[in-house]
């Protein structure tokens, strides 16, 4: 099987003066974690997120134009803990950079909880965390694009 991409990805959408035009700038996945403080540490101890609003079993955290709604599970409430599949994946322009940054917090973490980063067959140039919880965050650069 071949694999063909379009000419120029989809730019981004600006108007005079770099201002955006669009009405849709950003997703914001619930992770569902069993401890709300082990969740915050990792997003912002080792991602470099920051923490922009917290009450209760909630927290919203941002770094640049990726953000993360965190709800920690109450009970049998909300999703069940992470499996290792990919659920989580936020783009990036130099996913290098992305894992120069990361990997000197690698003792902070478990052993093979940080992979890549690595080409992958579908044009995409990807370095992968595992959260405490379980879920997989990857970090990925378009290779298709100039």
């Amino acid at each position: 099987m071949e694999l063909h991409y379009h000419e120029g990805a989809a730019p981004d959408i600006t108007g005079m003066g770099g201002a955006p035009v669009s009405n849709f700038y950003r997703i914001t996945p619930f992770m569902h974690v069993p401890d709300l403080e082990a969740a915050l540490v990792f997003f912002t101890d080792i991602l470099g997120f920051e923490c922009r609003f917290r009450q209760g079993i909630y927290a919203y955290v941002q770094r640049e134009a990726a953000a993360f709604r965190l709800v920690e599970n109450v009970g049998d409430e909300g999703a069940p803990p992470g499996n290792r599949r990919f659920c989580y994946y936020v783009d990036v322009h130099d996913v290098d950079a992305v894992a120069a940054e990361l990997l000197p917090k690698a003792p902070l973490l478990n052993d093979g909880d940080l992979y890549g980063p690595v080409d992958q067959i579908y044009g995409q140039r990807e370095f992968m965390v595992m959260a405490p919880d379980g879920n997989l965050l990857v970090f990925g650069q378009d290779l298709t694009r100039g």
